[in-house]
């Protein structure tokens, strides 16, 4: 059972990156909305310069769900003893029917005797490429031999790991595309329409390079 057991769970119940050095991670996080009301959230972290969280805000409608991707930017050095005491924190709230995500007000997760402001907290785990599926901490051995086959591996596993992550980048500008669609028909400024029209050339420009690249490598089994 994932954490929090009233307005929002979530799972998995921490945040698992595989990494490398100068290599970019991305952990999925899926929350549910375990409510018969809409329910806002918000996610926070120790961190904000490693890690790239999208959405960070948004709105889960009753008993539904939503998938956020938070992504560890590239790092230069690994941290003592492969341990990391990053933290995240999502917050939640009731919030009224049909609100979209841009008209959450400021304020909204501001604790105050009016609403109710749940939080759950994550920490952050690192583990070595391949190891996803083991439930104990990998420390690291730095400058340790590996057999012939072994590299093999990890060569091809970097490779599968590297179109992930341009797919999880991909995902990322489709939904910023997708939040600038819904921006652009509430404005009628003509500057704001050149401009979006712009950006959206740029951004299917990039996607465009983006898939092409991942599919140039190999499948994931």
């Amino acid at each position: 059972m994932g954490v929090g057991r009233n307005l929002i769970s979530v799972h998995p119940e921490e945040l698992r990156f595989q990494f490398e050095l100068e290599k970019q991670s991305c952990c999925d996080l899926k929350l549910v909305n375990n409510t018969e009301h809409h329910v806002a959230f918000k996610v926070k972290t120790t961190s904000p310069k490693k890690y790239f969280v999208r959405p960070n805000t948004g709105v889960i409608q009753a008993w539904d769900s939503c998938v956020i991707t938070v992504t560890l930017q590239a790092q230069r050095e690994h941290p003592p003893d492969m341990h990391c005491k990053d933290k995240f924190l999502l917050q939640s709230t009731i919030v009224p029917p049909n609100i979209d995500v841009d008209e959450i007000p400021p304020d909204a997760f501001n604790k105050d005797a009016q609403k109710t402001i749940e939080e759950c907290k994550l920490k952050v785990v690192y583990i070595y490429p391949g190891q996803e599926n083991s439930g104990d901490d990998v420390s690291f051995m730095k400058g340790s031999k590996q057999s012939p086959d072994a590299e093999s591996a990890r060569a091809v596993q970097r490779l599968k790991e590297e179109r992930d992550a341009v797919l999880q980048q991909t995902k990322l500008l489709q939904h910023e595309l997708e939040r600038l669609k819904r921006l652009s028909r509430r404005t009628s400024d003509p500057g704001f329409t050149f401009t979006f029209v712009l950006f959206v050339g740029l951004i299917g420009a990039l996607v465009g390079f983006i898939l092409n690249l991942a599919l140039s490598a190999p499948p994931t089994e």
